[in-house]
């Protein structure tokens, strides 16, 4: 054979055991990216957008309202899907699923990545609590005054207990001194309830003296909640006796946030109370919104955050209860607003979804959903679900 052929095929065989290589390569991997089984985060990038759960209604069980990481400069819509009513429900995120109740009386359960629907359970009438999620059971109160544990898996009941009169607050979980966790839910019948997860047997109940709309908060040991009876109450989580009551001025259609040994509650005249608990006193409170208050709070190391119906959200010092700062909306900001990083995000009755800086109030990102939202946003596994009145389950992920 001609040498100069020998070492042509030599070249040619060589080059094409390379190009054989980097294909190779190229097909496990395309564009040299790490496989997705095991993503690499730029250390520039922002955080992911909360936990991987989001099981409890604003996210944790003294009703904080904050999420894990950052949001966003944008967000972009990842799918929708439409009820038979609207949705003033929230929504809860876990294991990779949305639940969400609607005004059609239907518990939905969603894939969060794609949106399809996985399965509904259907009530009696319409179901405007947020859910909540403990041990592969999702929990939620109805109109037709009963509460439901289904399976987060089939949607098939395990259990329901029956009340005097409507649920349209979400329920809260505690752990008790011996470990155990209980449920606690309140009705329009007046009464607190305890109830144990997995059977729905009564543990204990506490009575007020009018309705109860908003959802309680747990922390130390201690259940608050307030009422249409415009105190703010204090209950023993173990047995369910009152400890104290604090004047709250007038009536609570919402539901306070715990942080520190202070209760944070605006109350339908317009005022906004932050509450020593331990004292049982006011130590101040906001007056300027002089609208009610249907939102609940988020609190920060520094800051409440408050919606009301003056079109507002208002940003308040949390120490003093000076006015940080304000913004406008047009339409009533009865949801209640998540922090997430250095950012908040929340809707208004004007149809618009809504990124704030958290430092100064100055809008970030708002999107135009068209309809009144009134509920408030689920924040975890770098989605935003929330429902609005058209009827429409909405998830945002980052754009």
């Amino acid at each position: 054979m001609n040498k100069k052929i020998a070492i042509l095929i030599i070249v040619i065989v060589d080059t094409l055991v390379f190009a054989a290589i980097v294909m190779f390569i190229l097909f496990r991997n395309p564009a040299g990216q790490t496989p997705a089984s095991t993503p690499v985060l730029d250390p520039s990038s922002p955080l992911p957008m909360g936990e991987p759960s989001w099981s409890i209604w604003r996210g944790d069980p003294a009703l904080l309202g904050q999420a894990e990481g950052q949001l966003p400069d944008a967000l972009r819509l990842a799918w929708r899907y439409k009820t038979n009513d609207p949705v003033k429900s929230s929504a809860v995120i876990d294991a990779g699923r949305v639940y969400i109740g609607s005004g059609d009386g239907k518990l939905y359960a969603f894939d969060l990545g794609t949106g399809k629907q996985l399965w509904f359970f259907k009530t009696k009438d319409m179901i405007e609590a947020a859910p909540l999620i403990h041990e592969n059971t999702v929990f939620v109160g109805s109109y037709d005054t009963f509460f439901y544990a289904v399976d987060t898996t089939t949607g098939r009941l395990k259990w329901k207990f029956e009340t005097g009169d409507k649920i349209i607050s979400a329920a809260n979980r505690i752990t008790l001194a011996d470990g155990k966790t209980a449920i606690l839910v309140g009705s329009y019948d007046f009464k607190l309830y305890c109830l144990d997860p997995a059977d729905g047997t009564q543990m204990w109940q506490y009575e007020t003296d009018n309705y109860i709309n908003g959802s309680v908060a747990v922390a130390d040991g201690r259940a608050v909640l307030g009422g249409c009876d415009g105190m703010i109450h204090l209950v023993n989580v173990t047995n369910g006796t009152g400890l104290k009551k604090i004047d709250a001025q007038a009536y609570i259609s919402t539901s306070a946030a715990l942080a520190d040994g202070y209760a944070y509650v605006g109350n339908y005249d317009g005022i906004f109370l932050c509450a020593d608990i331990q004292a049982g006193n006011i130590d101040w409170q906001y007056e300027a919104a002089q609208m009610p208050y249907l939102s609940s709070p988020a609190v920060t190391d520094s800051y409440v955050l408050i919606g009301a119906q003056d079109k507002k959200l208002h940003c308040l010092n949390r120490s003093d209860g000076s006015v940080a700062w304000t913004f406008s909306t047009q339409g009533d900001v009865d949801g209640a607003p998540v922090v997430c990083g250095d950012r908040v995000i929340f809707g208004s009755a004007d149809g618009r979804l809504y990124i704030l800086n958290l430092a100064d109030g100055k809008e970030i990102w708002s999107y135009e959903i068209g309809s009144a939202i009134l509920s408030s946003p689920a924040v975890a596994a770098n989605h935003v679900v929330i429902g609005a009145e058209d009827g429409t389950v909405y998830a945002f992920i980052p754009k």
